[in-house]
């Protein structure tokens, strides 16, 4: 790049990289994906939600080293590279993860298409085109400008589910007389149900990840992304498991797997009245996800192109808004044409296998990175040198599962 090209800038505080990243992974995870969840895995749909926890929580702990290491965008190609040496691997990574971005912010339209039917019968290729439009411009905006109105839109996110366990409050005193229904026991037969519900909900903590992709407009990266990454997935997980007891103590899981506004009908049944509150919300919560899941792609293309790993033009940043103008219009143009390609449910699979490859190579290039460059900085954020592993092998697994019952369930 030429010396006087302008460069992204650091203006994001731990506050606002924090709701940015908690607001990308609330968004249409459990607002849309909540009730495909329970169809998966039934009255263990809770078990499934803190399994893709726990999953997410290990490779969590190895990104939020590798950002305090690296704080630059398209962080995990250079994680990879860091830790493989191999040019063509953090290319393939790169282009995973813009993938997925442009997959997960598609499964997010899809999403806002069922909230709004609520109040309108629009179109569902005319909402989508005009919502990834208005995202898109927002995206180009400004990076300030873009996660100051994720924040707000964070909010609202949270607002709901708190209301949603609020009506369903009353419905928890029954929860110790049938816990029972909320437990596996000793059959085994039910655990690829649960499995598979895990893998599933595994797209709801989506999110942490794309974090480390806004390094360069982060204040003081080193010390507020690795709190950021950890405080974001916390508190989604509390959020989550809360609400997946919430839903199915309030409606049986058939009624929930069929409806694709969960939430909204768990309102209804509890109050009797029409969702208008929590449609509303959960519409600027799936939007909030789609322009975060842009913006993250945007900035991996950017951050690839930086290191000549991608056309050169799609590094240009306006000297107007400090944002990758053309990267962004590419990658709002791809999640259009997804959006109107596919249904939800297999674009949230396909994002979560996306994902589980992208996490594997990571935990692993973590591993050897530390077990290459021994001591560092005491300054950057370390964790245990058992965790990336205990990531890659969580990973894999999962993984692993959703294959198996895929085969069997074809078969």
């Amino acid at each position: 790049m030429e010396n006087n090209q302008p460069t992204l800038r650091r203006s994001l505080s731990l506050n606002l990289v924090t709701l940015y990243g908690l607001g990308n992974i609330l968004g249409a995870g459990i607002y849309v994906l909540v009730g495909k969840v329970v169809g998966e895995a039934g009255y263990l749909a809770p078990l499934s939600f803190l399994t893709a926890s726990i999953i997410a929580g290990l490779t969590a702990f190895t990104f939020a080293e590798l950002a305090s290491r690296f704080p630059v965008s398209a962080g995990e190609t250079v994680y990879v590279f860091e830790g493989f040496g191999k040019k063509q691997l953090s290319i393939l990574v790169g282009l995973l993860i813009i993938m997925t971005g442009v997959v997960s912010a598609a499964t997010i339209a899809r999403g806002f298409v069922g909230y709004l039917n609520v109040f309108l019968n629009v179109p569902a290729s005319l909402t989508i085109i005009v919502l990834l439009a208005v995202l898109g411009t927002v995206a180009i905006w400004g990076i300030m400008e873009s996660v100051r109105t994720a924040a707000v839109l964070t909010c609202l996110e949270v607002l709901g589910l708190l209301l949603v366990l609020f009506v369903a409050a009353p419905y928890f005193t029954a929860l110790p007389s049938r816990i029972n229904e909320f437990t596996p026991g000793t059959d085994l037969a039910i655990w690829p149900g649960i499995f598979s519900g895990a893998f599933l909900a595994f797209y709801a903590f989506v999110g942490f990840e794309d974090m480390v992709n806004v390094a360069e407009e982060v204040k003081n990266p080193q010390r507020n992304l690795p709190r950021a990454i950890l405080l974001a997935l916390a508190t989604s997980t509390v959020l989550y498991v809360a609400i997946a007891f919430a839903v199915l103590l309030v409606l049986p899981p058939d009624q929930l797997a069929a409806s694709d506004a969960p939430l909204a009908n768990v309102y209804q049944e509890v109050t009797g009245n029409t969702p208008v509150a929590i449609t509303f919300i959960a519409m600027f919560a799936v939007i909030n996800g789609a322009l975060i899941q842009i913006i993250m792609a945007s900035r991996v293309c950017y951050g690839m192109a930086r290191q000549r790993w991608l056309p050169a033009i799609l590094c240009r940043v306006s000297d107007l808004t400090r944002t990758p103008i053309i990267a962004t219009v590419l990658v709002t143009l791809l999640v259009m044409i997804m959006a109107l390609w596919l249904p939800i449910e297999q674009l949230a699979r396909a994002t979560s296998f996306f994902l589980l490859i992208i996490f594997s190579l990571v935990n692993l290039s973590l591993w050897r990175i530390k077990s290459r460059d021994g001591k560092v900085d005491e300054r950057i954020f370390q964790v245990a040198g058992w965790i990336p592993i205990a990531g890659f092998i969580a990973a894999v697994c999962l993984l692993a599962a959703e294959i198996a019952n895929r085969l069997l369930g074809t078969s």
